[in-house]
């Protein structure tokens, strides 16, 4: 068995021009934190401060949209599709699950993430 204590980090993954774009949204769009990547690493990327883990970013090669995803709770749901919305990032419908209130989103390098609130 294993017990599990957090999620610690997210990890997503853009095409390696989009690199400065993809900060530039999940900066000013989103509203993270850029932290310190530390300097161990021979690829490139942006960590970001995500409540209490952390969003990495990554490069790689374009692959077809996928369902994969990450889901993440916030506190208000309803405000975060406005904010979305009002940016221009596409929206997707997630199925009604008794208790939560969701919906996903795409930014613009083909991740899916995924917003919830539990009522």
């Amino acid at each position: 068995m294993i017990n599990f204590k957090r999620a610690d980090h997210i990890h997503i993954c853009v095409p390696h021009e989009m690199l400065e774009e993809a900060k530039l949204f999940y900066t000013n769009v989103i509203g993270l934190q850029l932290i310190k990547r530390p300097d161990v690493f021979s690829s490139v990327g942006y960590w970001f401060k995500m409540a209490d883990i952390a969003l990495h970013i990554g490069v790689e090669d374009g692959l077809p949209r996928s369902i994969r995803h990450t889901a993440v709770e916030v506190t208000d749901v309803d405000a975060a599709r406005k904010h979305l919305n009002d940016h221009g990032v596409e929206i997707v419908e997630e199925p009604v699950i008794p208790g939560r209130i969701r919906f996903a989103f795409i930014d613009p390098f083909d991740n899916r993430m995924e917003l919830l609130q539990i009522i």
